[in-house]
């Protein structure tokens, strides 16, 4: 066969196999102990069958919507398996721009924080119980979540969730009992902006308690940032997205969870 034909098809037969590949969204569903049943979503990119770390997702308090999928399809690309996490059940849906519904469907988590803990608790264990059918390497777990949802997360590792990392982005820090942090086995990484007037007056209190977190943690401030930084499309004074700032952010967290994967500082 002439080298150029040969080329030709070699680029075809690539073109038709991303051609293939495709965002997967896969619904996962189940029912707690109260009798909610709650409607999450796995996604992932299925150009390959190579085992990759899952990560629990929680978005922020609108839920799970199209924004939310779309930031999971981001960060999941090639490198994760993600389960976008409903934590309010299937009735509650928040429609974005309604501050008011988010903060009914939040309000009854952030009264009882164990509720809010074995909800994030449930829903790890449905993640990992993907693995045997979604290229999920059970061995690589961990948690990120934003503005609610990194309040979650930190209450998973609160928890003691066997999870090598939990990554929060503009989240609440603050916590019902702080004598939890004894309980992590995660690498914490919250990273908050320093004008974020909704979580910082917290970061003192945040600190004293991480003190007691027997696990590699770091706190990171990120200058001139406010609440919402990762949230494209927020744009008010005290919620705003900021570009620059995301994508610092995000930079950390793969080198946070890359290190946590391998086992290194």
């Amino acid at each position: 066969m002439r080298p150029t034909r040969l080329c030709c098809l070699l680029l075809l037969a690539g073109s038709t196999f991303a051609a293939q590949a495709r965002m997967v969204h896969r619904p996962v569903d189940w029912t707690g102990d109260d009798g909610t049943r709650f409607h999450s979503v796995l996604v992932y990119d299925d150009a390959s069958a190579v085992k990759r770390p899952g990560l629990l997702m929680v978005p922020n308090w609108y839920g799970i919507n199209a924004a939310a999928v779309q930031k999971a399809e981001m960060i999941a690309g090639r490198d994760y398996v993600i389960l976008l996490t409903d934590m309010y059940g299937v009735g509650v849906r928040p429609q974005p721009g309604h501050a008011d519904q988010a903060r009914a469907a939040v309000a009854p988590l952030y009264a009882d924080r164990g509720l809010m803990r074995r909800r994030v608790d449930v829903a790890l264990a449905q993640l990992r119980a993907q693995a045997g059918t979604a290229p999920i390497d059970p061995s690589r777990l961990a948690a990120i979540g934003f503005c609610f949802g990194g309040s979650a997360v930190l209450d998973l590792a609160r928890s003691g969730a066997d999870v090598a990392a939990v990554v929060s982005f503009h989240g609440g820090l603050d916590t019902d009992d702080p004598a939890l942090a004894k309980n992590i086995k995660a690498r914490v990484l919250a990273m908050n902006g320093a004008d974020d007037a909704g979580t910082m007056p917290d970061a003192g209190k945040f600190l004293d308690e991480m003190r007691g977190d027997p696990s590699e943690w770091q706190f990171v401030v990120i200058g001139h940032a406010v609440h919402c930084f990762t949230e494209v499309g927020e744009h008010s004074p005290g919620c705003r997205y900021d570009a620059g700032a995301a994508a610092r952010s995000y930079r950390l967290m793969r080198d946070w969870l890359g290190h946590a994967f391998a086992g290194t500082p």
